[in-house]
This record gives C-alpha cells, sequence and structure tokens, in this order.
C-alpha cells in the first residue's frame, strides 16, 4: 500500500470489475479509508460504468484500477482517457493489468509497451513500471473465464501515470521578443556564405560535376509519340463523333476542319436565299428542287426523294 502515496484527506477512486474478488475489494477499501481520514473519501464504481457516469472534471486525488488482490481487468483507451480527464492536475493513477510478454497478433490482450504508450497518449505523464509478476493459478483461471484467454507468457504488471500540472485546454502567454530585438539581424559568418555560394567561374571547375539533361532520356524517349495513342479513351465515342470539353489530344481539332471542308465544298450562291426555299431561289440557283434548309446545314436528299414521282 506504500507505493500509492495516499494521504488524509485525499479523493481515491478505485475501480473494480467482474473480476475482482469481494473480500478483498473490501478489505482494499477499509485500508485506503483509514489513509485517507476522515477528511478524505474512497469512491468504488464497476470500471464498466465508468463512461457513463460522466464524473467531473479533475474528481480524484488518485485513482486505482484493477489493484483489487486477484483482478484481472483490461483497460480501453477510452476508459484510459476518461480516467486522466477526471484525475486532478498532479494526481497519480496506479493500474494492473494482464500483459503478454511476447509478441502475438491479438488486439484483446496488450504487451507492457502498449500498456504504456495507451497510458501515455490518454494524457498522462511520467508512466512508469512498478512491477511485473506471474499470475497465479486463480488468476490464470479468472483471465480465461472472464477474458476468454489463454497464454503461457501472461504477466501482471503494476503501471502508474501522472497527470501534468495542468487542466486539459488551459493556456499560457508566450513572451515573444520586441520589435527592437527582431529589427537586429544576425551575424553571418563568411566563411558559411562563402561555403555556400557558386559564382561562373566555379562552373569551369573540374571539381564541379553537372549533368547532361540529354543523359537522362532514353531512347523510347525520343521517338515521336503516334497521335492515336495520346487521345483519351472515351474521346470521339458514340455514333456522333464529339470531342470532350477542353480537349488535348487533337479530336477538336480534326472536327473542326472536317466541318470547315464540308462547308467548303457546298455550292455558293449569289443571291443568299437559296435555303428559303423555290419561292426565293433563281433560275440557275443550284438548291432548285430541293426543301429549305437552316444556314449553314448540308442538305441530304433520301433516296425516295430522288425517284421520279
Amino acid at each position: 500500500m506504500e507505493e500509492f502515496g495516499i494521504s488524509p484527506g485525499q479523493l481515491v477512486a478505485v475501480f473494480w470489475d467482474k473480476s475482482s474478488p469481494e473480500e478483498a475489494l473490501k478489505k482494499l477499501v477499509a485500508r485506503l479509508q483509514e489513509l485517507t481520514g476522515s477528511e478524505g473519501q474512497v469512491f468504488m464504481e464497476n470500471v464498466t460504468q465508468l463512461l457513463q457516469s460522466a464524473h467531473k472534471e479533475s474528481s480524484f486525488d488518485v485513482i486505482l484500477s484493477g489493484v483489487v488482490p486477484g483482478s484481472t481487468s483490461l483497460h480501453s483507451a477510452e476508459v484510459l482517457a476518461e480516467m486522466a480527464w477526471i484525475l486532478r492536475p498532479g494526481g497519480c493513477l496506479f493500474l494492473k493489468e494482464p500483459v503478454e510478454t511476447a509478441e502475438v497478433n491479438n488486439d484483446k490482450m496488450k504487451t507492457a509497451s502498449k500498456l504504456c504508450s495507451a497510458l501515455t497518449l490518454s494524457g498522462l505523464v511520467e508512466i512508469k513500471e512498478l512491477q511485473r509478476e506471474a499470475l497465479s493459478p486463480e488468476e490464470v483461471q479468472s483471465v480465461q473465464e472472464h477474458l476468454g484467454y489463454h497464454s503461457d507468457s501472461l504477466r501482471l504488471i503494476h503501471v502508474t501515470g501522472k497527470k501534468p500540472n495542468f487542466e486539459v485546454g488551459s493556456s499560457s502567454q508566450l513572451k515573444l521578443p520586441n520589435k527592437k530585438s527582431s529589427s537586429v539581424k544576425p551575424v553571418v559568418d563568411p566563411a558559411a556564405a562563402k561555403l555556400w555560394t557558386l559564382s561562373a567561374n566555379d562552373m569551369e571547375d573540374d571539381s564541379v560535376d553537372l549533368i547532361d539533361s540529354d543523359e537522362l532520356l532514353d531512347p523510347e524517349d525520343l521517338k515521336r509519340p503516334d497521335p492515336a495513342s495520346l487521345k483519351a479513351p472515351s474521346c470521339g465515342e458514340g455514333k456522333k463523333r464529339k470531342a470532350c470539353k477542353n480537349c488535348t489530344c487533337g479530336l477538336a481539332e480534326e472536327l473542326e476542319r472536317e466541318q470547315s471542308k464540308a462547308q467548303s465544298s457546298q455550292p455558293k450562291s449569289a443571291c443568299g436565299n437559296c435555303y428559303l426555299g423555290d419561292a426565293f431561289r433563281c433560275a440557275n440557283c443550284p438548291y432548285l428542287g430541293m426543301p429549305a434548309f437552316k444556314p449553314g446545314e448540308q442538305v441530304l436528299l433520301s433516296n425516295s426523294n430522288l425517284q421520279d414521282a
């Protein structure tokens, strides 16, 4: 009990679970009440109810979890973070947990190093391993019954951690240098400045190795690529060829050339009213007898229209 460092007037929390023997828990609490005295208080709670209890921040000076003789409690990352939350600044956590001494692929049981890392991630500092001991036959049976785990390399580890002397979320003002001190330019060592200086004369120095950029190219890089291989897989797909937005493979220019070529191949009219129909066309109009169409539209006649009625 001496390693807990409990003094009169302190608030102590004892967390237990279904693996904790009832008689051993009563003896532990009675001894703690003697140490805290009439001005202190010992609080007991099942560790599985800790996250639902919603204790206030910085409620206890000392927290004991899994320390009941015969207990084989496991502590999740959420439980450790909650314990760190309800500890007062400078308060201590004493924890006992069965760990694996061999590296195994099991998420249920932690190793000693992973347990210490979990305590550090919860916000505690000064993590120390106080003791490591073999499990008693009763504790081995408790691990099998309550945790459903069996291994010959298990050990009980006693670990302690301390909460920093500040609350979570607290802030402190930083002393920044004033303008006068910040305006002073740092002294540069001339030898260091010369070391990192490269002049034009250094290019003619044989000790300076320059890399020819052409040597970085392979023969395959110098070959002219096939324009068809540069097109996107989906570009120009479908019955109607259409270039995609911001086309860079050349299909947009190709379609534009085809359109201009088709327009230039169509016969031109002097009057400009050929698209209106025969009523507005002259006697030698190239579109005479064809239906009306929109300006710029290519006129195509079906076979039925070409047959003599």
